[in-house]
């Protein structure tokens, strides 16, 4: 197969995001395996919602650059700042462990303007080189 460059040479990714036949029958059964689970565990009248938006559209990738207090078992600390490296900072998802069932994003930016004010005090220190 013939593979594209880009500007620099170098090979260019090429992504495919849409959702196909395997994709359409593993929700007709993820449904149907949870309609049965429910139904296992007592509840009746149930009705599922089949969401018709695109890829990508329902999912909020978090994880991959931990909060915590060890900097063996985490990258960033309770500012988001990465504990090895003290002038960057983390404030995306990646530093949640975990998600819940809504969308993310003013808990980011609350994160974004803890960090922000961090930042500011340690430039005004002198602690960033």
């Amino acid at each position: 197969s013939k593979t594209d460059l880009d500007q620099w040479g170098l090979p260019q990714l090429d992504f495919d995001v849409e959702f196909k036949d395997n994709e359409y029958k593993m929700r007709e059964d993820i449904l149907r395996q949870i309609v049965l689970m429910f139904e296992s565990a007592g509840f009746r009248n149930i009705n599922t919602y089949e969401n018709e938006t695109g890829p990508g559209l329902g999912i909020h990738e978090m994880g991959g650059a931990r909060m915590g207090w060890n900097p063996r078992t985490s990258v960033v600390n309770k500012d988001n700042q990465v504990h090895s490296v003290p002038n960057i900072y983390i404030t995306d998802g990646a530093f949640m462990t975990s998600a819940s069932c809504v969308n993310p994003s003013l808990t980011y930016m609350a994160f974004t303007a803890r960090a922000a004010n961090h930042a500011v005090s340690q430039f005004k220190k002198g602690t960033f080189s």
